[in-house]
């Protein structure tokens, strides 16, 4: 009798450690989905110039353009629903939040070089033109309940223009 409570004790101490490493790597491939949309997303959320100020010298960021456009790409790539739930099929199990999205041009009053800090995101660079900053989230998956929950899955991306010189 002794044998067959270690023999269990082993198997569910086994079957854990199976399941929190299927947890770490279903975080990891969350991760890296969400990075490369966020990176898409800014990539094409900058190219929204305002045409008129662009013919005038300036590259300025139209920023419900950069809005909508940064939304339609993370939906396109990550098959999300308009309002950033995941569709039937996708990858992700939880929706997605665009938490901070910033547009930093010569609209914006600095001049470049700058450094942006947000001590929040935990986002320090200096930006070398116009730029398109937005961090998302999702939950982190979750196979085993815990006692704490586990913090979100934040990806932060930044996509900058540099002037020739």
């Amino acid at each position: 009798m002794d044998y067959i409570v270690k023999l269990a004790f082993v198997l569910l101490i086994f079957i854990y450690t199976w399941f929190f490493q299927v947890q770490n790597q279903e975080w990891d491939i969350e991760r890296a989905l969400l990075k490369d949309a966020n990176n898409m997303a800014v990539h094409d959320a900058v190219q929204e110039m305002n045409e008129i100020e662009r013919s005038k010298g300036r590259l300025i960021i139209d920023p419900v353009k950069a809005h909508q456009t940064f939304q339609n790409t993370l939906e396109l790539n990550l098959g999300l629903e308009n309002d950033l739930s995941p569709k039937t099929g996708s990858r992700l199990h939880d929706s997605v939040k665009i938490v901070s999205f910033v547009v930093l041009d010569e609209s914006s009053g600095i001049t470049f070089p700058y450094l942006y800090e947000d001590q929040q995101y935990g986002i320090t660079k200096y930006i070398q033109g116009p730029c398109v900053i937005a961090v998302i989230e999702s939950k982190h998956p979750v196979l085993i309940s815990r006692a704490k929950s586990q913090e979100p899955i934040r990806v932060p991306a930044i996509q900058e223009y540099k002037f020739n010189k």
